[in-house]
């Protein structure tokens, strides 16, 4: 095939394809621009996940009537005019193909009214071309509605989700840009329901309240802006960090800003992560929003086409800022642990001194809910007699071949598993009703996971019903959870996403996980022969559901080696 110059719709739809990947993208896309245009209220409204309709309107600066139809052609901006302006991108939006690539893959309605003006300017687009022009009454501001997403790219509306995951997109991008701008006040609807709003205040912990919830809010901790040398710079760390308390089992809840610049950079989050070290449990993540503020200069943010990406001239210097930044927070602010009382009012009868399976009170016994063992040598257990416990955290046991050390917890939670998974397919799960419902808060990509997702979390034992934007009720939980934290079970289950094939199994793991036996607690002889006995029961005895060992073995030949016998 000879070498062409390629027609001007297939170069926008190329381009459209870079810049608008799915629903969330056209959302990212114009926020940005709202933010620019000086916008202290932006509403972003979504129906169908955003295929059918975004509508996105706020009361920024405005476009001029001569210069809307401009505003869509290829390239066109008003936020650099020279080459020197790149070495100084201080605004969000710079490269002048948002909106030209979102007219070409959606019908698109332009509303804009510029301060002193008695009427908008408004223009209608159709594959990427202007159908409609004229003037309506709009306050000062800009409203955009996006319509029929994809209609005329079935490759690429083929491979979006479902309208559930896409709204979860959605919120995840406003739920950004609303922790990097607390100045500025967002409302998220989608489908007509209120999901998220925040209240522009310009305090961060009010944004973080009404997206985390006020468990989260409470246990944050201020930077308050710390520097750090960078060759001749100073790169300026702000924002609040989570205590260790507040540790959650993904990291959706880690947030890094390059400028107010919402940004993935894998290297600053393992910076974070590092921060942490040796506070938080492996496997946890911390809850930790941040900026860092550099001079434009100092990095490039035009190597990406979504913007998502920065490059640093001194990559190295901005990692260890960051890291002593948050490590020196911790270090400082996180309160010394307080002996509370345990408070669980919702609890329909008081817990178990000690134990903790639903089994343990009486009936048919673990083994009859189980499958039989397999029974081969790799995957069953020799016959165990107790010694005891060490540390409160491990069971010693004497077999035929020599000594046993099982982790209480591990082998309980491999327990629990094996009943739970059993138990939910043939719908025999045992439940805990609550004395009274209890108000169940979520961020607003977590709700909609959780909507989604209400069917099968019952399955489980877990009653939940919508109660008014942001909150859920629980009515019912497993019975293997009363008197335990089942709403951090209930997080990580969330927190696990919801497009995995696996996600029921993960629910199962999450809930043996908060209902197994804790390290540091005391067992008794006849409560460690009942782990031992029901581990006997299970298929993989030697490892957890996370994959952790159950269990460490030392023969009598490495005893004997080790005293000198061999």
């Amino acid at each position: 095939m000879s070498i062409r110059v390629l027609a001007p719709q297939i170069v926008s739809r190329i381009a459209a394809g870079e810049v608008v990947e799915r629903p969330a993208s056209v959302v990212k896309e114009l926020v940005e621009n709202s933010i620019d245009a000086g916008a202290t209220r932006i509403s972003i409204e979504i129906n169908g996940g955003g295929i059918s309709r975004i509508r996105v309107t706020d009361n920024g600066s405005g476009i001029p009537p001569g210069e809307i139809e401009l505003a869509f052609g290829r390239h066109a901006t008003s936020k650099i005019g020279s080459l020197k302006d790149l070495d100084a991108i201080l605004s969000l939006g710079f490269r002048g193909e948002a909106l030209p690539s979102i007219a070409a893959a959606a019908e698109v309605e332009l509303t804009s009214c510029v301060g002193g003006e008695p009427a908008g300017a408004y223009i209608r687009l159709q594959d990427g071309k202007a159908v409609e022009r004229g003037s309506r009454g709009h306050s000062p501001g800009t409203t955009v509605t996006v319509e029929n997403l994809f209609r005329r790219i079935p490759a690429r509306l083929k491979f979006l989700r479902s309208a559930a995951t896409e709204n979860s997109h959605v919120a995840n991008i406003v739920s950004r840009y609303a922790l990097a701008y607390p100045e500025v006040g967002f409302t998220l609807s989608l489908d007509g329901r209120v999901t998220l709003r925040t209240p522009g205040s310009g305090r961060l912990i009010d944004s973080i309240t009404q997206i985390y919830g006020v468990e989260i809010a409470r246990s944050m901790l201020d930077i308050k802006g710390r520097p750090g040398e960078a060759g001749n710079i100073l790169p300026l760390v702000t924002g609040m960090v989570g205590s260790p308390k507040v540790s959650r089992s993904s990291r959706d809840y880690l947030s890094l800003f390059v400028n107010r610049r919402w940004i993935s950079h894998r290297t600053l989050a393992w910076a974070v992560e590092q921060a942490y070290h040796g506070l938080l449990m492996v496997g946890k993540h911390p809850v930790a929003v941040i900026n860092i503020s550099l001079p434009p200069g100092e990095m490039d943010v035009n190597v990406h086409p979504a913007k998502t990406e920065v490059k640093f001239r001194n990559e190295q210097a901005v990692f260890g800022t960051l890291q002593r930044a948050v490590r020196q927070t911790l270090i400082e602010l996180t309160p010394v642990p307080k002996v509370e009382e345990v408070r669980t009012p919702y609890r329909a009868s008081p817990a178990p001194t000690r134990m903790l399976w639903p089994e343990a009170a009486g009936g048919a016994g673990p083994a009859a809910a189980l499958p039989e063992a397999a029974g081969t040598p790799e995957s069953s257990l020799p016959v165990l007699r107790i010694i005891g416990q060490l540390s409160a955290s491990y069971i010693i046991a004497e077999g035929p071949d020599g000594l046993y050390i099982i982790d209480q917890h591990a082998a309980h939670e491999r327990i629990l598993f094996e009943q739970i998974n059993g138990r939910s397919s043939q719908h025999r799960l045992e439940i805990q009703a609550l004395l009274e419902p209890v108000p169940f808060e979520v961020t607003p990509k977590q709700g909609e996971i959780l909507k989604t997702r209400c069917e099968n979390l019952a399955r489980f034992g877990f009653s939940v019903e919508p109660f008014g934007a942001g909150t859920f009720l629980i009515r019912t939980v497993p019975a293997a959870l009363s008197g335990r934290d089942w709403a951090s079970a209930i997080r990580e289950i969330l927190d696990n996403g919801s497009g995995q094939a696996d996600w029921e199994e993960r629910t199962a793991i999450s809930i043996a996980c908060h209902s197994a036996v804790r390290a540091g607690q005391v067992l008794s002889d006849d409560e460690m022969r009942e782990i031992v006995r029901q581990l006997e029961q299970t298929t993989l005895p030697h490892s957890c559901p996370h994959g952790r060992p159950t269990m460490i073995h030392l023969s009598l030949g490495q005893l004997g080696k080790e005293f000198g016998r061999s």
